[in-house]
């Protein structure tokens, strides 16, 4: 079996004058500060949170 891909995202902006939604958004994806880098199985649904609030976000490993 092969293993599942990974995907590196990393929060570039804050988050202060966002939504409330996008703000719950990024703390789904479990970042938590400016410049913090999760590594996340590329889903689907975690590609939705990402396109949602991608203006955010920068994606390494597409």
């Amino acid at each position: 079996m092969s293993a599942e891909k990974k995907i590196k995202v990393t929060l570039v902006k804050g988050i202060a004058s966002c939504r409330e939604d996008h703000r719950a958004t990024v703390r789904g994806l479990g970042l938590k500060r400016i410049r913090h880098t999760v590594e996340l199985a590329d889903t689907k649904p975690i590609r939705g949170m990402i396109n949602k609030v991608s203006y955010l976000l920068s994606v390494a490993g597409e």
